[in-house]
C-alpha cells in the first residue's frame, strides 16, 4: 500500500499534539524516573507561548525592536525578515543565560567545533557543541526553541519537530538502551548580528541542521544539514500519524517515474539499498559523474528534481529558498542523479531506496538504513523504508566558506565505529 502523508495542520497544533515522551535519563540532571524530556517540556511552552497569527516583519525593523513573539510568529518571506528575527530571538534567548552558559552556547564564528559537533550518532557517542536543552529552564528552552522557529519556515519547523517526536517516540516505545534519545543542543557560531555572518547549530541523533546567516551579503544556507526519521511514520498520542519526511519520498518517486525506461536504465545501479558515502559530519569527496546527466532531462524532469532538492534548501524563506535553488538549476547540466533499491513508492515491499543528486553546487545523499539500531518498535517499521537517513552539503559553499569540514569527535564518529553497549550496527550509517 502507498504510504499517505497526514493533512497539514498549523504549527500550534502540530506542537500541542505531538507526543512527546518523560522519563529522559540525563546524565547530572533529574533521575529518569523523575524527570520530564527537555523537547516534551518545549512543546508544551512553545504551544502555550507562540500565536499562529503570520505577520510580516519589515525589512528595516531592526533586533532591538523585536519582541519574543514578533521572532517567532512571523513567518518571512525574504532573507532580511528572517535574519532580523533570528538574530532577535537569539538576543533574547542569550538574554536568558547566565555568562557561565553564555560562555557554552557562542563559539568563534569559525571554530573548528562547527564542523566536528554534529553526526548523525547519538550524543552520547559524538560530543555536541553548545547547551544541551535537557539541561535549561523551561524558559531558556523555550526561548532556544524560538531560535530554530524563527529561523525556519512554518513547515521547516514541523519537520524538525517531527523528527525529534521521532527521537522521542523511540524513547518511550522501542527495544532500544540508547538513553541520549530525545537530548538537542543548540550552539550559536559568532555573534547573532543582522549586519555581519553568524551560524546556527541545531540537533541531536536524526537532526543536525547548520545555518550560517550573512546579513552583510543579504544570505543563508543550510549547507551541511543533516535530516533523518526512525521511524518515518509513527503515531502520535492523538492518534495522528506523524510522517516528517513524507516529502522527501513524494518527489522523490515524482520525479523517478518522470522519466523513460531509457532514462530509468541510466539512472538505475541495483536493486541493492546503499548507505550514505558523505556520512553526517564527515569529510566528503563529493563523488560525481554516476547515473543520469541533468543534461538529459527535460525541462519538467528538471524542475521535478529541484523540488526534490528543496526539501533540502527550502527550509526557511522563501527568497533564501529560490535563489538557493536557482544557483543549482545553474549547473543542472552538470549535475548526476543515481538510484537504487525499489522502484515503486510501496513502504510494504523491500527494504526502500538509496539516491544521490551530485554537481557543482549541491550534494545530496538519501539513503534508507538496512537496520534498526534495536529500536524496534511493535507494529511500526524501524528499518527500511521506516529508517531514513540523509545530506544536503554544497561542494562550493559549506559552511559559507568559514570552515572546513573534519571528522566528528567521539569514539562513535565516523570511521571511528560505535563504542561496546551503543546501538546494533555501529557504523555512521546504521545509528
Amino acid at each position: 500500500m502507498r504510504a499517505e502523508r497526514r493533512p497539514h495542520r498549523t504549527l500550534a497544533v502540530r506542537i500541542a499534539t505531538m507526543s512527546l515522551a518523560a522519563g529522559l535519563a540525563l546524565g547530572g540532571c533529574a533521575p529518569a524516573s523523575t524527570s520530564t524530556s527537555a523537547a516534551a517540556e518545549v512543546a508544551a511552552s512553545t504551544s502555550a507561548g507562540s500565536g499562529t497569527t503570520s505577520s510580516t516583519t519589515s525589512e528595516s525593523t531592526t533586533p532591538e525592536t523585536l519582541t519574543t513573539a514578533d521572532a517567532t510568529t512571523t513567518d518571512a518571506t525574504t532573507t532580511a525578515e528572517t535574519i532580523t528575527t533570528t538574530t532577535a530571538a537569539a538576543e533574547q534567548f542569550l538574554a536568558t543565560l547566565s555568562d557561565e552558559q553564555r560562555g557554552q552556547l557562542v563559539s568563534a564564528y569559525d571554530d573548528e567545533a562547527r564542523t566536528t559537533s554534529w553526526s548523525n550518532f547519538p550524543v552520547t557517542f559524538v560530543e555536541r557543541a553548545g547547551l544541551n536543552l535537557a539541561d535549561l529552564t523551561e524558559e531558556q528552552r523555550t526561548a532556544a526553541m524560538e531560535v530554530l522557529e524563527a529561523l525556519l519556515s512554518e513547515e521547516g519547523y514541523e519537520t524538525a519537530t517531527g523528527i525529534m517526536g521521532g527521537d522521542e517516540f523511540l524513547l518511550e516505545n522501542s527495544t532500544s538502551t540508547e538513553e541520549s534519545l530525545g537530548q538537542y543542543y543548540i550552539a550559536l557560531f559568532g555573534d547573532p548580528s543582522g549586519s555581519s555572518a553568524w551560524g546556527v547549530q541545531f540537533g541531536g541523533h536524526h537532526l543536525g541542521v547548520n545555518a550560517t546567516l550573512d546579513g552583510a551579503d543579504g544570505a543563508i544556507t543550510f549547507a551541511p544539514t543533516h535530516l533523518g526519521s526512525q521511524p518515518a511514520a509513527y503515531t502520535d498520542s492523538e492518534g495522528h500519524e506523524v510522517q516528517p519526511l513524507a516529502g522527501m519520498y513524494e518527489t522523490a518517486f515524482a520525479f523517478y517515474d518522470s522519466l523513460s525506461e531509457e532514462q530509468q536504465a541510466e539512472l538505475y545501479q541495483g536493486s541493492e539499498v546503499g548507505d550514505l558515502v558523505c556520512a553526517p559530519g564527515d569529510t566528503c569527496s563529493y563523488p560525481t559523474g554516476t547515473g543520469l546527466s541533468g543534461a538529459d532531462l527535460t525541462d519538467e524532469q528538471k524542475q521535478l528534481l529541484l523540488d526534490v532538492v528543496a526539501n533540502w534548501v527550502g527550509l526557511a524563506d522563501e527568497q533564501t529558498t529560490a535563489e538557493a535553488l536557482a544557483e543549482i538549476e545553474a549547473t543542472l547540466d552538470e549535475t548526476f542523479v543515481n538510484w537504487s533499491g525499489a522502484t515503486v513508492y510501496d513502504m510494504t515491499q523491500g527494504e526502500g531506496v538509496y539516491f544521490q543528486v551530485s554537481g557543482p553546487d549541491v550534494y545530496i545523499e538519501f539513503s534508507n538504513q538496512r537496520g534498526s539500531a534495536g529500536a524496534d518498535v511493535d507494529g511500526y517499521v524501524t528499518a527500511g523504508w521506516g529508517h531514513i537517513h540523509t545530506i544536503y552539503r554544497d561542494p562550493a559553499n559549506d559552511y559559507a566558506g568559514s570552515a572546513t569540514q573534519q571528522e566528528a569527535t567521539g569514539a562513535g564518529g565516523p570511521g571511528g565505529g560505535a563504542p561496546a553497549g551503543g546501538p546494533a550496527g555501529g557504523s555512521s550509517s546504521d545509528g
